[in-house]
């Protein structure tokens, strides 16, 4: 196991799009524990293989706070996201220090694969919700910043012009 260097806003991979998986073969499964291990050492609930500089579609998210449960998923989609919407705080390891009101579904529906390659299909509510559509914005190259109002870009723009 290793713990991956984090890249920063201003690492061009991480406004990337990832390729799918083909195979998930050992030095995938090594790499979803990596990321993994990364996530936990950075106490974050979330974390997506560019954000480590590979261009892969791997995530990891703290699926259960309450028990520190990780889950990998390779090749996520959101197949379906409510209607309801709510805005909350959000942080990215990849933004320390920086934390924005991000409009997202309450509740989402997702799928993917584990590291054995079994599909997995899973409904996330409240904060999981919002680190599964999070992480997965991360393997389109897109941005949490990218997900404020005009207004609030705006103002994010002239706050942090080196970032935007």
């Amino acid at each position: 196991m290793a713990i991956l260097e984090i890249k920063k806003f201003n690492d061009p991979v991480l406004r990337k799009r990832c390729e799918s998986v083909k195979k998930i073969d050992r030095d995938i499964k090594k790499f979803v524990v990596d990321i993994a291990q990364t996530m936990k050492k950075n106490k974050g609930n979330g974390l997506a293989a560019p954000q480590v500089g590979v261009l892969k579609r791997i995530i990891v998210v703290q699926a259960d706070l309450e028990n520190q449960h990780i889950l990998g998923l390779i090749n996520p989609i959101i197949l379906e996201t409510s209607r309801k919407k709510k805005k909350n705080i959000e942080g990215c390891l990849s933004f320390p220090g920086i934390f924005l009101k991000i409009k997202r579904a309450t509740k989402i529906e997702v799928e993917g694969l584990d590291i054995r390659g079994k599909k997995i299909k899973l409904e996330a509510k409240g904060l999981l919700a919002r680190v599964f559509q999070h992480e997965i914005d991360h393997l389109d190259g897109i941005l949490f910043f990218k997900r404020l109002n005009f207004l609030q870009k705006i103002k994010f723009k002239l706050k942090y012009p080196s970032i935007y």
